[in-house]
Formats: C-alpha cells, sequence, structure tokens
C-alpha cells in the first residue's frame, strides 16, 4: 500500500475524498490515504507545496493562483479530479438583513433586488459617516470572494472602496457574527447553516443564485508529483469517481451523514449535513426555508471532470478585481491547473457532455465569457478593473 498524505478543510464539499477513504475505495486502489484536517486554506496551500501533503482538497481559484504564482511563492499544481461545484451561501447578521428588507419592496430573493437595496444602505452610511459595512470569506482566491464581489458590485458597491472584505477561516465565521465582528459572511457548507442554527444569521442567497454551477473545490496535487507518478493520480481520481456516485444516492445518506459528522471529519451536527446534501436549507430560526438541488454539486451532469473554461473564467475574475495581470501565456497556465486528460485516462471516458449554459458558470447578471476576447468581458462590468 502506498502512504498518500491528503489535507482537507471540514466542510461537507470534502464529502467524496472523505467517503473514499472510509469506505475503502482508496484501499482498493492499492492506497494507505492519511487524510489531515487543517483549519485554514493558506496552512494546506503551504505544506502541499513544499511536499508535506501529496494531495489536497483546495479552493479551484487557489489552486489557479498557485500556478500563476500570486500570492505566495510559484507551486505548480493539477487537478486530476473536481470534487465540488457550489455549496457557498451568503448569510448577514439579523440586524443588516432587517435593514435590507425596509430598503427594499421587492423580492430579496432575487440577487439582483437584494444588491440593489444594500447599495441604498451602503450609500447611507456612508453619507452618515458611519463604519462601512464588513464582510468575511474564507480567502482571496475563493468563490466565496467573488461571489460576494459580483453580488455587490451588481448593486453598484465597489467592494474595495464602499465596504470591507476580511479573510476568516470557516470554523470562525459564525464566531464572527455572533460577536458583530463581520455584518455577514459568505462561506460552504454547513457554517451557514450552523449560524442559523444559533439564531445569529439569516441566509440570504444560496452560493448557485449567484453562479449556477461554481468551480468550488479539486483535488490538488503538484504538478510534478503526478508526473513522477501517474499511477496516484489516477487511483485516487477513481476512487473519489466512486465516492461521488455513492455519496449522490439518496440511499446512502444516512451513512454519508453518520461519516462526516464525526469528530475527526466534520464534526457538527446531522441536521445541518443532512440539509446540505439533501438541498433543503433552512434559511432562518423562524421556520423559512429554501430547496434546491443543486445547492451542492459532486458527480452529476459530469461535474467531476476537470473542465478548462472554469481556470479561464476563474482567470478572469482575477483580473477584474486587480489580482493579476493579463498576457496569453497565463490564460495557459490558469487551464493547465484542469486536466481532464487525466481524468479520462483513470475514468475511461468515452464521450463527454456538460450542461448547456450561457456562460461557463451561468452567473446571475453581466456579459458571458469568452475566453478569446476577456478585454470585452471585463469591459462589460461597470465596477472592476479593465485589461
Amino acid at each position: 500500500m502506498k502512504i498518500v498524505r491528503i489535507g482537507f478543510i471540514p466542510l461537507v464539499d470534502a464529502a467524496t475524498l472523505l467517503i473514499a477513504v472510509d469506505k475503502g475505495f482508496t484501499a482498493e486502489e492499492g492506497l494507505d490515504v492519511q487524510l489531515v484536517r487543517e483549519a485554514s486554506w493558506s496552512n494546506i496551500r503551504d505544506k502541499l507545496a513544499i511536499g508535506l501533503f501529496d494531495a489536497a482538497h483546495l479552493l479551484a481559484p487557489m489552486a489557479v493562483a498557485s500556478n500563476l504564482g500570486l500570492g505566495h511563492v510559484k507551486a505548480p499544481l493539477v487537478s486530476p479530479i473536481s470534487l465540488a461545484m457550489n455549496g457557498n451561501a451568503i448569510t448577514l447578521s439579523r440586524k443588516l438583513f432587517l435593514e435590507l428588507q425596509e430598503a427594499s419592496d421587492d423580492r430579496l430573493s432575487d440577487p439582483a433586488v437584494s444588491a440593489k437595496a444594500l447599495g441604498k444602505i451602503v450609500q447611507k452610511r456612508a453619507e452618515h459617516g458611519d463604519e462601512p459595512l464588513t464582510f468575511g470569506m474564507t480567502f482571496p482566491f475563493s468563490m466565496h470572494n467573488y461571489e460576494l464581489r459580483y453580488w455587490l458590485a451588481e448593486g453598484g458597491i465597489d467592494p474595495d472602496e464602499d465596504v470591507r472584505l476580511v479573510v476568516l477561516p470557516p470554523p470562525y465565521m459564525v464566531e464572527s457574527l455572533t460577536r458583530g465582528q463581520i455584518d455577514g459572511f459568505c462561506v460552504g457548507a454547513p457554517w451557514s447553516s450552523l449560524a442559523v442554527d444559533a439564531d445569529v444569521g439569516i441566509i440570504l442567497h444560496f452560493g448557485c443564485e449567484i453562479f449556477s454551477r461554481a468551480p468550488e473545490k479539486v483535488l490538488a496535487m503538484r504538478e510534478a508529483a503526478a508526473a513522477d507518478d501517474p499511477d496516484v493520480a489516477a487511483a485516487l481520481a477513481r476512487a473519489i469517481s466512486r465516492a461521488a456516485t455513492y455519496v449522490d444516492d439518496p440511499t446512502n445518506r444516512d451513512d454519508v451523514v453518520s461519516v462526516l459528522a464525526r469528530p475527526d471529519c466534520i464534526g457538527v451536527g446531522h441536521h445541518a449535513i443532512r440539509g446540505t446534501l439533501a438541498g433543503q436549507i433552512n434559511l432562518d430560526s423562524r421556520g423559512g426555508a429554501r430547496a434546491c438541488e443543486d445547492y451542492l454539486i459532486f458527480g452529476k451532469n459530469n461535474a467531476c471532470r476537470p473542465d478548462p473554461r472554469h481556470a479561464v473564467w476563474i482567470y478572469a475574475q482575477m483580473l477584474r478585481w486587480g489580482q493579476a495581470r493579463f498576457s496569453t501565456g497565463l490564460v495557459e497556465i490558469a487551464k493547465a491547473v484542469y486536466r481532464p486528460d487525466l481524468y479520462d485516462a483513470a475514468i475511461g471516458v468515452r464521450e463527454v457532455s456538460s450542461p448547456s449554459l450561457p456562460d461557463v458558470v451561468g452567473a446571475f447578471a453581466g456579459p458571458d465569457l469568452d475566453e478569446r476576447d476577456l478585454d470585452s468581458y471585463l469591459n462589460g462590468f461597470d465596477i472592476g478593473s479593465k485589461i
């Protein structure tokens, strides 16, 4: 058995990795996987980069940033399989949510409506000389950051000028909201549900209402390690693909929930995990709820197969928010993270189909992305950097 150390963050979108190990799928592939639970994404990134981890449950934008040399020493990464799409939520303090209701006469469930209402609140605070609103997100190179920014900007709010965005590890979001240190946050499940259960937060939007198929997490490996030992990458892809099928099957839900709830995995109550997997989410402690079958996507519609278009879309967000510079060469470096060739070789894929969307992520507003013309895409927004 080959020992493989893999870091993960306690989130429901790590389910296929956790189940692949628990159900023995990785062992059947000849791997002795040692899972290491971490508290922050920077810890996982750094340990993967220097070889303390052989693979990692990683933010998709963080993997792209690593290839581009953004934020730390450049460490080329590849992903032989995607772990999850979607799974985030934007949650507000009860106080801010009530203010939002007062600022709008329309349905706040529409992100275009809620963004405009928030814009009114932000403008009013600025006119009165009040402190700007503060929102938490898990990392600058994350879908949480981009979902928040995209939504805010549609309401005429400049995320870098009009509000504060702060980085917090997922397990610290609820505590920070409780203490009034932040006014809201965007984070992966189950932490928004825990804020609801604690009666300190109200879920305003699911991440999939901002982007219908957001590239959330990937299994990341160092490019050199995957090239030196391709059998490990293939074995992990097969095991996790089997796990995705297992997790997607409703008849296995009780078992999956029990595994994820263990202290060595996510370590939270069964209720929040079950609701996340079923797409049945309580919005507040007063009985409000909403169902969405795409709240968190693991394997359906070929979601496990790495899609290089996602890397281009992520790179475009980095350009929009001034995190990266533009060059056609960097587009190709970003795309190199997503390796459908490794996935296809491991799984034996013959035909590939993907959902038909006007945009690769299905954004709720804004221009469609054409990777051949990023300039036109970025010029389609009123707020954000241009090439």
